[in-house]
């Protein structure tokens, strides 16, 4: 085992090596992994092969205590800081009410507790610049996600299972690595028994009320009384699955521009069914361009039903969470549900407070009332407030902007494009439609979609004001321009 994971790092080494820190990180890096290592058996295995590999890759731990467990969370943490102390290596802990931001934002512990991880991880590799992520996601890990997309009804990227490099979740930009995924359970369990390493036990994993654990503890079992090797075949499969997938994908991309057009301020995307059900594998090609919207297995489903019979299209209307789909003559109408929520939350990090508020266009907006790390629309970012410095670099990394904190002043507000956005470019004095800005830069339809603008609170008539003071991660407005007069900087970096 401890050959086939250094055969893996010497493959990430490489990634690792090109890799710089996170885009907003100026110091000198402290290391180059960050370990995400909770204490039970995988993680630790991850540790202990790390501390082992040469020729050495730089690493730090992060612990997170959700007190889920009581003194069983605590026992987890004293054995990573132990572990960590006796190598000298730098740990990072944090406790977190995971209960509570569960019940504030309406979602299951498991869900709350994963988002509060990736975050703290992803706030950790800006504030230290570390260039990754590591967990310790193994082989039985992966075919138990696959199990759980085909019940989910998550089409062929769920079959193909998890990747040894993808991304952290919500945040794009940080690589998350798992270089544990070609190891089985029963390899790691050997490993930990021949080299004595401690680890602590999930009182918890043998509970089947979770899903994943019912399929783990009673589905398993049953599966390896037929092949011994199962989890080997699933993730051999997966490998062909992914291949499968990505060819597929490019079909689907150079077929969707046909079908898909562009819509306006009220529909987001207009879907022509004459030019969909030319094509022999519609079906396919429909849920490719829906479910990124939210779009159930059972909602496409119904809506493949509708176009493949002989029923009246017109005057149908399907929804996801956040989206619906309404049929007009000829065409799917993809439009963005009308907001109903008043959400207002604190922020994983910083002190600032903010949340998603209706507007009169039943469209979300985000007020920035201070220093933070934000999520919005899809795309994360750290505000930060600067004393300005005279060897304060004025250019900064692409996807860093600097404003004047004296002339965007808390509270600013985010909030998604619209047609008819304009600034005036840094360095320039006429107005320039956002929309010719996205010309320029090549946007398609989901990068636009995807665009954060920062909108002045003291605009006259905020909420419907067209005059934006910066696309996030973009380009500023020449009116919040740091000059030699500015004391005070404002710094967002998009990561």
């Amino acid at each position: 085992m401890q050959r086939r994971f250094a055969d893996t790092m010497t493959e990430m080494r490489g990634l690792i090596n090109e890799w710089s820190a996170p885009s907003g990180f100026t110091g000198e890096p402290e290391a180059d992994v960050l370990l995400a290592v909770s204490g039970g058996i995988d993680s630790m295995c991850m540790a202990e092969l790390f501390a082992a590999l040469e020729p050495h890759v730089p690493y730090a731990l992060a612990h997170c205590n959700f007190h889920l467990r009581g003194e069983e969370s605590d026992g987890d943490e004293a054995l990573v800081r132990t572990w960590a102390s006796e190598r000298g290596v730098r740990i990072h802990v944090r406790d977190f009410d995971t209960e509570t931001y569960a019940r504030e934002n309406g979602i299951s512990i498991e869900m709350a507790a994963r988002d509060l991880r990736y975050a703290w991880f992803a706030q950790l590799c800006l504030e230290h610049g570390y260039k990754a992520v590591s967990v310790a996601h193994n082989a039985n890990d992966n075919a138990e996600t696959l199990i759980l997309n085909m019940l989910r009804g998550a089409g062929l990227r769920g079959l193909s299972g998890m990747s040894v490099v993808s991304s952290v979740p919500g945040f794009p930009s940080i690589p998350l690595l798992r270089p544990l995924l070609d190891c089985t359970r029963k390899q790691i369990e050997g490993y930990m028994f021949v080299h004595k390493v401690p680890y602590r036990e999930d009182s918890t994993n043998a509970m089947s009320e979770y899903k994943r654990n019912m399929i783990r503890n009673e589905a398993f079992p049953i599966f390896e009384t037929v092949n011994p090797s199962f989890v080997r075949t699933l993730n051999r499969e997966m490998g062909y699955f992914s291949e499968a997938g990505e060819i597929v994908e490019d079909w689907c991309r150079s077929v969707a521009p046909s079908v898909v057009k562009e819509g306006d301020e009220d529909v987001k995307l207009r879907i022509d069914i004459e030019e969909l059900v030319k094509s022999k594998h519609w079906r396919y090609l429909l849920y490719y361009i829906l479910e990124p919207y939210g779009f159930n297995s059972s909602v496409l489903a119904s809506v493949e039903d509708l176009l493949g019979s002989s029923r009246t299209i017109s005057g149908k209307r399907f929804e996801s969470a956040e989206y619906e789909i309404l049929t007009g003559r000829g065409e799917l109408l993809l439009r963005r549900k009308a907001s109903e929520d008043l959400v207002d939350a604190t922020p994983l990090y910083g002190n600032a407070r903010h949340g998603v508020v209706r507007t009169v266009a039943d469209e979300p907006l985000m007020p920035v009332r201070g220093a933070g790390t934000y999520h919005f629309n899809g795309q994360s970012f750290m505000v930060e407030v600067l004393d300005r410095t005279p060897d304060m670099p004025m250019k900064q990394p692409d996807g860093v902007l600097i404003l004047d904190a004296d002339k965007l002043r808390f509270p600013f507000v985010l909030r998604r494009w619209r047609s008819g956005d304009w600034l005036v470019p840094f360095g320039m004095r006429g107005k320039k439609k956002v929309s010719d800005l996205f010309t320029d830069l090549k946007y398609d339809a989901l990068q636009k979609s995807a665009a954060v603008m920062i909108v002045d609170t003291r605009s006259e008539g905020m909420a419907e004001s067209q005059h934006v003071s910066a696309v996030v991660g973009v380009r500023i407005d020449d009116r919040y321009r740091v000059t030699s007069d500015t004391k005070i900087i404002l710094r967002i970096a998009a990561f």
